[in-house]
């Protein structure tokens, strides 16, 4: 299970009716029920798995999937919105494509 990231303009994903969440510099441990794809408007997050060390900022989607385990460590306040709703990156990377 790893993290998808891309660093995108919000204008080229369609955000409306997604969540929003903010939160201030902190560390924590989280596990995704779900999958989550997150559009990050601002700030700065290490995310760290068992296989993995990411880091997350503002101007990036992604894609956190279902069952993984984590520590957040939030460097910069951040704010982000996020959707539970099927998200099908390949099909969205294929239209910015075009």
């Amino acid at each position: 299970m790893k993290i998808r990231q891309k660093e995108i303009l919000k204008e080229r994903v369609n955000t409306s009716g997604w969540s929003t969440w903010e939160c201030e510099p902190s560390t924590f441990d989280w596990e995704y029920n779900e999958d989550e794809t997150a559009y990050v408007f601002e700030g700065k997050v290490i995310v760290k798995t068992p296989i993995e060390e990411v880091e997350v900022k503002g101007g990036q989607l992604v894609q956190f999937p279902k069952g993984m385990k984590c520590t957040w460590e939030v460097i910069e306040p951040i704010k982000k919105v996020y959707t539970f709703q099927k998200f099908d990156w390949s099909a969205w990377e294929k239209s910015i494509e075009e």
